[in-house]
């Protein structure tokens, strides 16, 4: 009788049946009921209720979380781990994708920071990136603030086994960070959190972007050309020089992603061919003269293990296949396993 109070007071007041679904279903330890109920008082609907019927509505929805605790916290201790319970092991994964075929990669013009999208060529790289990375562990994804960037993220996440969906985290400011809030505990659980930086962005080609790499070479010749785009620490006019652009990604990387991987966290990083050059010297400790040979193909990702404070490179840039390209650990098989048994 009480749980059926609280039902008829919560769907009168949002016109969902949110509550029916997840009391019934006992789903919510006392830490997630404590939670939800309070989210819910906040919402719109609630609010507009007088304040007799809304503190009658408390009280029976005080009466309703305590009559079913006990009932709660048996079933849900007794309920084997969800199948998409993040994989927890002594190493974390992390993988590391530049975009796909950006329009401009393919009318060879330099890009830098301007941002536009992938092509067709792209789109089906980005597609096929993610059908090789789609039983591994993910957590989190970090991308650039370009949506080229973006664009390959969501489109790889959508071969993944877990069948989870990304959403971009918004933290421009306080409303949009609040605009864009998800209040219930088990859609969060299904989702993929993407982050934006505008620190993985690629390296900025100041006066050069826009401009077709052939004929610029003509123009200034070879040499010059190869001078702003292969050295370390030369700059295109009024561009970034690789020094620079290492600078920001690499600072972001260290503060933002690196702890994540420390924390057991599986995480994956698409961005730009620079940005990730700038990463890969810090994870393999290049040289300035190594990072400036570091070719990086279009939508093809690449496998780092992080363990014991230190990255190991489990995956090769060049190879086709997945058995070509990855180096798969004990724990990593074991999960494409139980992933492959869910399909």
């Amino acid at each position: 009788m009480m749980i059926r109070m609280a039902l008829t007071a919560s769907q009168l007041a949002t016109g969902a049946n949110c509550l029916q679904t997840n009391v019934d279903n006992f789903g919510f330890n006392a830490t997630s009921r404590k939670h939800y109920w309070s989210s819910l008082l906040k919402h719109d609907g609630f609010r507009k209720l007088s304040p007799r019927t809304n503190w009658q509505l408390q009280i029976s929805m005080k009466r309703t979380a305590n009559h079913c605790s006990a009932l709660c916290d048996t079933v849900t201790s007794s309920t084997p781990t969800d199948s998409y319970e993040p994989f927890r092991t002594n190493e974390s994964t992390l993988i590391i994708v530049r975009h796909g075929e950006s329009m401009w990669n393919e009318k060879n013009l330099f890009t830098g920071c301007v941002d536009v999208p992938l092509t067709k060529k792209g789109v089906e790289e980005a597609i096929e990136a993610g059908k090789r990375i789609s039983t591994m562990p993910l957590d989190i994804v970090y991308t650039s603030a370009l949506v080229r960037s973006q664009m390959t993220a969501m489109l790889t996440l959508t071969q993944h086994c877990c069948q989870k969906v990304p959403i971009i985290i918004h933290k421009e400011n306080e409303e949009a960070e609040i605009w864009s809030q998800i209040y219930s505990e088990d859609t969060k659980n299904q989702s993929i959190p993407v982050v934006k930086a505008w620190q993985l962005n690629e390296r900025m080609y100041g006066d050069l972007q826009g401009l077709n790499k052939q004929e610029t070479a003509e123009v200034f010749g070879k040499e010059q050309v190869l001078r702003w785009r292969r050295t370390y620490e030369v700059r295109p006019p009024n561009g970034e020089s690789l020094e620079m652009c290492l600078q920001r990604a690499v600072t972001y990387f260290k503060e933002n992603i690196e702890p994540q991987l420390m924390a057991g966290k599986h995480v994956m990083v698409v961005a730009h061919a620079n940005s990730l050059r700038s990463i890969i010297m810090y994870l393999d400790n290049l040289s300035p003269q190594e990072v400036i040979n570091l070719e990086l193909s279009t939508g093809v990702p690449m496998l780092y293990i992080y363990k014991d404070g230190k990255f190991i490179r489990r995956g090769s840039p060049p190879g086709t296949k997945e058995a070509g390209v990855y180096a798969y650990t004990s724990n990593l098989a074991l999960y494409k396993d139980l992933m492959l048994q869910k399909l």
